[in-house]
């Protein structure tokens, strides 16, 4: 039912065929992981963890083609796989999120008319959410992928002592894809530039020019894997897709 709902979503005002173009970020240490090569190429039953991010992509007809910001020695990587016959570019990441999002948008095609940011260490994002994201970043100029945030967040000052506590019906939780019209992200970069800001993510870009954002609802299975124990729960949310996909076949 949830990935009914999701779909019927999606369908509401889609992105035209060819007219998004995914940026890969799979550049990062993934230090936290503590293996010997970084965590987005570790694998997944078998698979290497980057590529069900660019196996997603090649299978939706909105993406036109696949930007992946990422190490030259892992490109081959990718080259192996292959984009679904869309176009295949690299870029080299930088020393933080934001320069390797801008050395990946600088890859990006003229004329597309979104930009779908997304994390190689989320394996799961479903297309449906996706293409719903598509939607709401064409309606608004921004859109990203969340949930809403299960845990109480309070706000503490320097000495950790408690200031208040947040509304937790209002705080939502940011995945990727992150979608945005890419002259929104342009503009968004100048500024950062010429102001010296650090943002966390990409939307935030968006939000430092006073420009909307919107979220759109997304799945708690889109984690992002960051320590071992998230491998084994991303095997598992990925085998449990598997029995389902073979249920409706």
């Amino acid at each position: 039912p949830a990935r009914a709902t999701r779909r019927a979503r999606a369908r509401a005002a889609g992105a035209e065929p060819g007219s998004v173009s995914a940026v890969v970020l799979a550049g990062g240490s993934g230090k936290r992981m503590g293996a010997s090569i970084p965590k987005q190429y570790l694998p997944l039953n078998g698979v290497p963890m980057a590529l069900y991010s660019l196996r997603l992509f090649a299978s939706m007809p909105e993406v036109g083609e696949v930007v992946v910001v990422c190490g030259e020695e892992y490109a081959e990587v990718f080259e192996a796989e292959g984009a679904g016959g869309k176009p295949l570019k690299f870029a080299a990441p930088g020393a933080e999120r934001q320069d390797s999002t801008r050395n990946g948008l600088a890859q990006v095609r003229s004329g597309a008319a979104l930009a779908a940011i997304h994390d190689a260490a989320r394996p799961l994002a479903d297309p449906a959410d996706c293409r719903a994201c598509f939607a709401d970043a064409l309606a608004h100029g921004a859109a990203v992928l969340g949930v809403q945030s299960k845990a109480t967040v309070k706000q503490v000052g320097a000495d950790l002592m408690v200031e208040r506590t947040l509304e937790r019906a209002r705080l939502w939780e940011v995945q990727t894809p992150q979608v945005v019209r890419p002259e929104l992200l342009a503009r968004g970069y100048e500024l950062v530039e010429a102001e010296g800001l650090e943002v966390t993510d990409d939307v935030s870009i968006v939000e430092a020019l006073g420009e909307p954002v919107k979220i759109t609802k997304g799945s708690y299975e889109n984690i992002k894997v960051t320590t071992p124990e998230d491998i084994a729960i991303a095997e598992k949310l990925l085998d449990a897709r598997a029995a389902a996909a073979a249920v409706e076949a």
